[in-house]
């Protein structure tokens, strides 16, 4: 079959969907309901007191209507948890994936000793993300005026509806948390007003946040990642009093300790590798790949945790999994736009 043959096929409806999705989340709005985080509601005396000491973030300088990125480490600064916490007059509200909760919260309990806090799962409320240059309109459409003129990390209230301005996966986006019961009446008034809005898959968002060089716990992590080896800094306060993990943090950024770090892969096959395939680098071990994407813009790409020795940018390596072996060339990161 000549290659002309091949790329005169029609593309498949997966790939047709996806490419629509990725469309319109890099340049129009792309919607998507979070099913897999949760809410929790902090409240109690001492709740901004207990998470300023317990998580990576500035929790009792930040005032109401700020939302924190944020991560629960161990002692030695291993990841267990990352999350947002979106700060209201009475109460914290964290914003995390189900499936870290229930280790961050174990953890958080142990340290829980005559403290007034109280976790409350919220039932009711869910996560909105909309992705893209245009989800500040539909921002507008949900909370009128005042999210016009919203700034990075800032959320305001229109009735039972929070908006903020959240870089999720490190592009322009906004977030909604939004009762239940409001939810198909809200996407219905964005996809019939925000133009070229559709909502789209996880496939999508996860190129997005793969160019974007943002790691995902758990798959881009494993228990004894070091926060900064995951390039987490925009969840950490360098400037904030103790907290669990912060020797450590400390240490490694004054003496420049790190050993590993992440980074991108592009790939030199069209197709993607294996997760955890082996990078190697003169014969060596560096790394595996953590998380792959097949990214419009960019090609083949992936992230991975990579050896110092390989962290020049345009440095070759091969990449070993049930593919065969492939060249990558390693990258900055976000990922070059061209």
């Amino acid at each position: 079959m000549t290659q002309l043959e091949v790329s005169d096929r029609p593309a498949s409806p997966q790939a047709a969907a996806f490419a629509a999705d990725y469309e319109a989340a890099a340049h129009w709005a792309g919607i998507r309901l979070l099913d897999e985080r949760k809410i929790v509601r902090v409240v109690g005396d001492d709740r901004a007191t207990f998470f300023h000491g317990m998580c990576s973030a500035d929790v009792k300088s930040a005032q109401p209507g700020s939302v924190l990125p944020a991560l629960i480490l161990t002692e030695h600064a291993h990841v267990i948890a990352d999350l947002f916490i979106w700060i209201t007059a009475d109460a914290l509200l964290l914003d995390v994936e189900a499936e870290s909760w229930d280790r961050a919260r174990a953890h958080l309990e142990r340290l829980l000793v005559a403290d007034d806090v109280e976790f409350e799962t919220e039932t009711n409320l869910c996560v909105l993300d909309i992705e893209g240059p245009r989800a500040i309109d539909a921002a507008r459409l949900l909370a009128g005026d005042p999210a016009s003129s919203l700034m990075e990390w800032r959320f305001v209230i229109a009735g039972e509806i929070f908006v903020a301005n959240l870089p999720r996966l490190g592009g322009p986006a906004i977030s909604v948390l939004a009762p239940s019961g409001q939810v198909d009446s809200a996407l219905k008034k964005v996809l019939a007003t925000v133009p070229n809005s559709r909502l789209v898959g996880a496939e999508a968002l996860d190129a997005i946040r793969v160019e974007n060089g943002i790691a995902r716990i758990g798959v881009d992590t494993l228990d004894k990642t070091l926060a900064l080896e995951a390039r987490l800094d925009r969840a950490i306060s360098f400037s904030k009093g103790c907290y669990v993990g912060q020797e450590t943090i400390e240490r490694a950024t004054a003496r420049g300790a790190l050993k590993k770090r992440m980074l991108g892969l592009k790939f030199s096959d069209a197709r993607v590798p294996d997760l955890g395939a082996v990078v190697t680098l003169a014969g060596k071990e560096v790394g595996r790949v953590s998380s792959v994407a097949k990214s419009p813009r960019i090609g083949a790409i992936g992230l991975a945790i990579l050896h110092h020795s390989s962290w020049a940018a345009g440095t070759e390596v091969s990449v070993e999994s049930s593919c065969g072996i492939e060249k990558a060339i390693v990258s900055e990161l976000p990922f070059a736009r061209g």
